[in-house]
């Protein structure tokens, strides 16, 4: 299978376009950058599902960081979880995405959890309610 893909998920605070003053920063490793979303919260697993905005690439750095200054004077983020993904990105960046994370245990969440990212949702789940729901 080859070496697994890590992901981040990291509070950012005192970003200046942020209105509320403090967001989550979604990064899913994908080569040389991570394909990154700002969400509203952390998803309920196997709640509804929340929104998610593309948001450029973040430098892989982040995914080993437990907290820092962000460059460019845009505030500061800090670590809430990050593991790895069981599975692969789809090639085309506007494709669904559909993988499974380990390490979510650290927030009280079961291992693996399925995240789903669909034009601008996100969601997470079990496996088993997903299959349960897919009728498999």
């Amino acid at each position: 299978m080859g070496k697994r893909l890590r992901y981040a998920l990291l509070e950012h605070f005192a970003a200046p376009d942020d209105p509320y003053g403090c967001h989550l920063d979604l990064l899913l490793e994908d080569g040389n950058s991570c394909r990154s979303w700002r969400l509203e919260a952390i998803p309920r697993l196997n709640g509804p599902a929340v929104r998610a905005t593309r948001i450029p690439p973040h430098r892989l750095v982040w995914l080993e960081r437990e907290a820092a200054v962000v460059s460019g004077d845009r505030g500061w983020a800090r670590r809430v979880v990050a593991g790895t993904m069981r599975s692969r990105l789809p090639a085309d960046i506007d494709q669904p995405i559909q993988v499974e994370l380990e390490g979510m245990a650290v927030i009280g969440l079961s291992e693996p959890v399925v995240l789903e990212i669909t034009a601008d949702r996100c969601s997470m789940s079990s496996p088993d309610e997903r299959n349960a729901a897919q009728g498999t």
